[in-house]
């Protein structure tokens, strides 16, 4: 092993083959160069087979693009089709559209080229749309925004009674009034249901062309529910397939846009993206439809008879001026527009501006208990709750809205599974106090030191000073006119899910808004009790006619200045709020609020003094309408003297012949108005001398209108 031949000569390494990736990279070229070979005998192949699928591809894309040219408008494509068109061959598809677009214009054939142009872009536009609309209206939040969580809307929709509506008129009376009469008169008129997907039909013997409808319903009683299931049903395909397009716009978001001139199209635009390549014109047979759904949300004037006369979509007006001239016919008069609005703000269209008048009456009694059952888990409870809320007309008659029934729900299930049987609300106001109790131990368990009578004060200030601008809709600088800052309100609105929400509009502008209209009602009530009781407003309010009422020094003195300014407001939009304010007199109701807010208020000889002014305004009423509201503050305070007289002379078997006084004649319709039972037949005879009178007459005429016949 030592000598030179025991071992052979070693290799020799280069530089270039020290490099451990040179071998591989040597192999690879050697393939790589074998594959060109192929490739390059294989490419002209392959691209001669491309050609024929490409001439095949195109052949069939230019016969459906003459398909389309060869109707006045494009024909819907089928659901089933949209679904299966994947993006891949939608991009396609728009690729051979562009090159047929292309070489028009370069054979000179502009026209032709247009038209090709937006009918060819139509199954994409439309198909964008429905996919949008569907995503976003597809769930729903119940009654309160719970963060992340929703149901879905098919699941919890329950059909709401909807019917022809009265004349486009000025509603005289609150919206809790409004529920009272729509009650009676589901059975004293004969009327026919109409569905919410025949909403632009003629109604049965009327043959006319409906194109503007006004749907108009008391807040929370479903119209916006029921405008979400008509959009869904279209963008997934389930009914009225022949509108082409549908474009919701609600007035809450039109009121975040910027004061300044659009056309039509950068209005349609502004909100629906997908239809940017589209131009519409007045020589379209598009069947396009618009909802305006919330017109008392509206703060654009909406002066129709100054704003001046557009014709053309491409000349820019304010928001204003196009939507006078869009409801008008005037724009694009072969449009559907679908407006809903509570009945107050709905006077603001001229009544010939609208084809057919449609009214939400809410749920029906069988609807009531089926939506009861059906959100209660524990049938045997259900039937308590059922069974309690009949024994109370006044409640009862409020599940009429879908929202109360909810609140109702939410109330009772909690005393009932704690025992607390006793505590069982009997009236509006105590409903409304236990639901304030019971959200904020929530809120107390799961976020400590936020809900406290700052918060309380902060929301219900809010309440107070918006009630009496008329407005639903918050913004962000009415919240700094009332002293809070919008990140205060975002996390209120966080936490207080159940009372107070944000909402983001197209582009994410922060609105407010109380979950429903009593609520606020009833926070601006509890405002105006804790701020007389405390004395201590944050700072002074804006002169109004409110300052009045925390000018008084005791307090059946602000109850009495509180039932004159109810009294004095022709459209009763007072009357919640002043039973509210009563309501939270009583010692009864004040006990349940000592957890959560100072043991303050009146005295037992402040009611005594406010039951008695209220029954000498009863003596003295001349609008039967505010009168009737009276008996409900009466029912309020825990005083019934003037209804069970009325009800003891109606059960008398042989009713003397006595006078009923006026004040009496007034119980008489409040217990008829009340009652679960219909008014037949209505004989003033039986009632004695007064109920013939002009002024007896007048006191009645709430239960002449619901009555089948009066004699």
């Amino acid at each position: 092993m030592k000598s030179d031949r025991s071992k052979g000569e070693g290799p020799f390494f280069s530089a270039e083959d020290m490099d451990p990736d040179r071998s591989i990279q040597q192999g690879q070229q050697s393939a790589h160069q074998s594959d060109r070979k192929t490739s390059g005998e294989d490419l002209a192949a392959i691209f001669q087979r491309l050609e024929q699928h490409i001439i095949t591809f195109m052949k069939k894309e230019l016969k459906r693009l003459r398909k389309l040219l060869s109707h006045d408008y494009p024909e819907c494509p089928s659901v089933e089709e949209e679904e299966e068109e994947n993006e891949g061959q939608r991009g396609a598809r728009d690729g051979a559209l562009s090159i047929a677009v292309h070489i028009l214009r370069d054979m000179s054939q502009e026209t032709l080229a247009e038209q090709l142009e937006k009918h060819g872009l139509f199954p994409r536009c439309q198909q964008e749309l429905k996919h949008r609309l569907s995503k976003k209206f597809k769930s729903v939040f119940e009654g309160i925004p719970r963060q992340g969580k929703s149901a879905s809307l098919e699941k919890i929709y329950t059909e709401l009674y909807i019917t022809e509506g009265e004349c486009v008129e000025v509603s005289t009376e609150h919206e809790v009034r409004q529920i009272e009469i729509a009650s009676k008169t589901h059975v004293t008129k004969a009327e026919t249901p109409i569905k919410y997907t025949d909403i632009f039909k003629a109604l049965p013997g009327k043959d006319k062309q409906i194109r503007t409808v006004m749907t108009k319903g008391v807040a929370g009683i479903g119209k916006t529910v029921s405008v979400q299931k008509f959009i869904l049903d279209w963008a997934e395909g389930k009914a009225n397939q022949d509108i082409h397009f549908l474009f919701p716009v609600p007035f809450r978001e039109i009121n975040l846009m910027k004061e300044k001139e659009y056309t039509l199209m950068e209005f349609i635009h502004y909100f629906f993206s997908e239809t940017c390549d589209l131009i519409f014109s007045i020589d379209d047979k598009y069947n396009i439809t618009f909802i305006f759904d919330g017109l008392d949300e509206s703060r654009r004037p909406l002066d129709f008879q100054n704003n001046e006369c557009i014709y053309n979509v491409s000349e820019p007006a304010t928001v204003d001026v196009l939507l006078t001239n869009l409801i008008k016919g005037n724009l694009l008069p072969f449009v559907q527009v679908w407006i809903t609005s509570r009945p107050a703000a709905s006077s603001q269209i001229p009544p010939e501006c609208v084809d057919q008048v449609t009214e939400v009456r809410g749920f029906t009694d069988p609807q009531k208990e089926e939506y009861f059952r059906k959100n209660i888990n524990e049938q045997e409870m259900a039937s308590k709750i059922i069974t309690h809320m009949k024994s109370s007309r006044s409640l009862y008659i409020m599940c009429h809205i879908p929202v109360f029934c909810w609140m109702a729900v939410t109330v009772l299930v909690s005393i009932l599974t704690e025992g607390k049987t006793d505590q069982i609300p009997a009236s509006l106001t105590q409903m409304y106090i236990h639901f304030l109790i019971i959200h904020a131990k929530h809120i107390s368990q799961k976020y400590k030191d936020i809900w406290n009578q700052t918060t309380v004060l902060s929301l219900a200030r809010l309440a107070f000073q918006q009630l009496e601008k008329g407005n639903l809709i918050f913004y962000e600088e009415d919240l700094r006119e009332c002293g809070m800052d919008s990140n205060e309100a975002s996390v209120y609105s966080g936490v207080c899910t159940q009372i107070f929400r944000e909402e983001s509009g197209l582009y994410q502008q922060k609105v407010f808004c109380f979950v429903h209209l009593s609520i606020q009602e009833f926070l601006a009530a509890l405002y105006v009790f804790l701020s007389f009781s405390i004395r201590n407003t944050p700072d002074q309010l804006q002169p109004s006619q409110f300052q009045q009422l925390l000018s008084a020094k005791e307090f059946h003195e602000l109850h009495q200045t509180a039932v004159d300014l109810a009294l004095g407001n022709e459209h009763g939009h007072l009357d919640l709020f002043l039973r509210f304010l009563l309501g939270l007199s009583l010692e009864s109701n004040q006990k349940l609020l000592h957890d959560l807010l100072p043991q303050t208020g009146s005295s037992s000889r402040d009611t005594e003094e406010t039951i008695k002014y209220i029954k000498e305004k009863i003596r003295e009423a001349q609008n039967p309408e505010r009168c009737i509201n009276l008996f409900h503050c009466l029912n309020e305070l825990n005083d019934h003297s003037l209804v069970e007289e009325v009800n003891d002379f109606l059960h008398r078997e042989n009713r003397p012949r006595e006078e009923l006084s006026l004040s009496q004649l007034s119980a008489l319709a409040f217990v008829m108005l009340v009652s679960d039972q219909d008014v037949e037949e209505f004989n003033l005879e039986h009632y004695g001398r007064y109920a013939r009178s002009d002024a007896g007459l007048l006191r009645m005429l709430p239960v002449v209108k619901i009555s089948r016949t009066v004699k």
